[in-house]
């Protein structure tokens, strides 16, 4: 417990949730990381599928930026429309749910809990990636820092939201700094024709064609770009007063920012012909070849590694929202519904990072293993939350609807036919295994919602029927000797009234003898039940002996009241038998038996 509140802090009151709330600057940080992260590896994928194709082929690097610009633009429009017309929060989900039904929704939940899960791993490696870019040495332990980064990530959050904000928000805005920076003059220099650009590396070698196919894999790379715009429609609630609007605003600055840093990387790599490398990421080369390899070329590498890994913090804001919103219609375990101390969804933080850590030891921390299972996720979200808005302006209509209708309706074809491109060029890199995770985590949510309904139907109330009033209660107090803690639940048992006995197996017939003689003496006047048991089975003998009452009397209730010694210290439990474990577990599924358990706590 201490170690907890020096982790996560104090427990913070309900009241005090509003004061939780974030300004747009604080929501900045939080929210937009993943999407404005991602210009730091979004050229590079890019560069890497148009390279098969010989150098040659990176002019087209240019038009297919361009196009993932125009989804910028329309996925801004777009979901600035959904942020005010569901103010709640929820995004693709709750907006499938209203207008498309429950399959759609719980594919578009499913899709986006898998692409949260993909933006922890695929951010924090790159993150590390660009360290590594400036200290190779550190290249051999990218797994492990990644796993550290993570752990660190998830106890800012459970430290609450505006906590975690005011501590990422530094690094966060010093890190698009830089990289603006870079972008900046990187870009001037290349307009005004200050600096040369180095020639392609020569004996160049077509590896293939260049054909529409190869330029649609390069587009369905790069769309990586937009992966973790819908984070801020998740989470509208978070904002302060008037939640909307704040919320609106800071979609737009998340998006100019996004489109004005990626824009200029890729229109750099571009000039000066930089090519992937296996140890470099393209964002070293560009700060080398601007600032050299001075103090502000290791500025950006560090201001990029914090942006990468803070990208992670997007998700989790995103993803425990979606969780509490699952759970309170029933698709999720109730408590991942509940605040933990501090106002955040504990329990959705940790199962985030947990999933997270174990994706990023399947793949060893490598950025390029993890980008085919990436933004497949999102884009189909997207392409739903575009087409129930189509839907919801079609039957509510409303002011100005033919115009939000149009803006909707070009969305939906735009990520639709992003969503087929990405699906078709990266399935068989393993886009596969993210739908079959939607498969299974769609029957998931769906046995779980058949669970709680299955509990509701069979605790309900009704007016005409009332659970029958057991006819008596019967109290056996199960003993292996007569002592301190046996008397204690013996006074217990005969202050709750019913029908109280002792039972006793009898293994040893002079031991037997001996607590009968005891017995006598210190049992209050219940009756001793001796068992017998010609295969020294004590567990077995009171089951059989419990179950024959039950059968015997089908409207009576058993209670089992257990005398327990607890040891003062957790390792002396080695030392005691565990008959009073063995017993509970045996009892706790049985029908109409109760268990009460009478502790007796030694001292030394």
């Amino acid at each position: 417990m201490v170690l907890k509140r020096w982790l996560v802090g104090d427990p913070l009151k309900t009241a005090q949730a509003v004061h939780e709330r974030l300004s747009k600057t604080l929501a900045l940080a939080i929210f937009s990381s993943n999407a404005i992260s991602s210009v730091a590896y979004a050229t590079e994928e890019i560069l890497l599928v148009l390279i098969l194709a010989g150098t040659a082929a990176v002019a087209w690097s240019i038009p297919v930026s361009l196009a993932i610009l125009f989804l910028v633009a329309v996925l801004t429009v777009s979901y600035r429309q959904i942020i005010y017309e569901y103010p709640e929060g929820g995004g693709a989900y709750i907006v499938a749910r209203t207008n498309l039904g429950e399959v759609p929704a719980l594919i578009a939940a499913a899709a986006l809990m898998i692409d949260y899960v993909l933006t922890v791993a695929v951010s924090v490696a790159a993150g590390i990636a660009a360290i590594t870019s400036a200290v190779p040495v550190l290249f051999q332990h990218r797994e492990a820092l990644g796993l550290i980064a993570i752990v660190f990530i998830v106890v800012m959050n459970l430290r609450g939201v505006r906590e975690s904000g005011k501590f990422f928000a530094i690094p966060t805005y010093f890190a698009i700094g830089a990289l603006g920076l870079m972008v900046a003059i990187g870009t001037v220099r290349s307009l005004t024709g200050s600096n040369a650009a180095p020639a392609l590396p020569p004996g160049d070698r077509q590896l293939e064609g260049l054909t529409l196919f190869l330029v649609l894999r390069s587009f369905a790379a790069g769309c990586s770009a937009v992966t973790g715009m819908e984070v801020i429609s998740n989470g509208v609630k978070a904002f302060r007063r008037p939640e909307s609007h704040n919320a609106a605003v800071t979609m737009v600055w998340m998006s100019a920012i996004l489109a004005t840093l990626f824009m200029g990387i890729s229109w750099m790599a571009y000039h000066y012909g930089v090519l992937p490398k296996e140890d470099e990421t393209v964002v070293s080369q560009l700060a080398r070849l601007t600032f050299g390899t001075g103090t502000i070329y290791y500025m950006v590498q560090i201001g990029t590694m914090l942006l990468l890994i803070l990208a992670a913090n997007s998700a989790f804001a995103g993803f425990p929202q979606l969780s509490s919103i699952l759970a309170r219609d029933g698709f999720m375990p109730h408590q991942m519904a509940s605040f933990g101390d501090r106002l955040v969804f504990s329990n959705g933080i940790l199962i985030l990072g947990f999933f997270a850590c174990l994706l990023l030891v399947i793949f060893r921390g490598d950025t390029h293993a993890l980008i085919p299972l990436y933004a497949i996720g999102v884009f189909v979200s997207f392409t739903l939350s575009q087409a129930g808005m189509v839907l919801r302006w079609l039957r509510k209509k409303g002011a100005h609807w033919r115009t939000k209708l149009a803006i909707n309706g070009v969305g939906a074809v735009t990520t639709g036919i992003a969503t087929v491109i990405i699906a078709s060029t990266k399935f068989m890199q393993g886009a596969w295994i993210v739908f079959v995770l939607v498969a299974l985590l769609i029957m998931m949510f769906r046995n779980i919602r058949s669970h709680y309904r299955a509990v509701a139907e069979q605790i309900s109330l009704s007016r005409d029927a009332r659970p029958p009033r057991p006819r008596r209660n019967i109290v056996i107090i199960p003993i292996g000797g007569v002592n301190r803690a046996v008397v204690r639940a013996v006074d217990y048992a005969r202050s709750r009234g019913g029908d109280v006995r002792a039972v006793l197996v009898d293994v040893d017939k002079e031991e037997t003898a001996l607590v009968e003689i005891k017995w006598a003496q210190w049992g209050c006047g219940v009756p001793l039940i001796v068992l017998p048991s010609p295969y020294r089975s004590i567990l077995g003998a009171l089951l059989h002996y419990i179950e024959e009452h039950l059968e015997k009397d089908p409207e009576c209730w058993i209670t089992v009241v257990v005398p327990e010694i607890l040891p003062a210290r957790w390792w002396q439990n080695i030392l005691h038998n565990q008959r009073a474990l063995l017993l509970k577990a045996a009892l706790l599924f049985k029908d109409r038996v109760v268990l009460t358990d009478v502790p007796f706590h030694l001292t030394r």
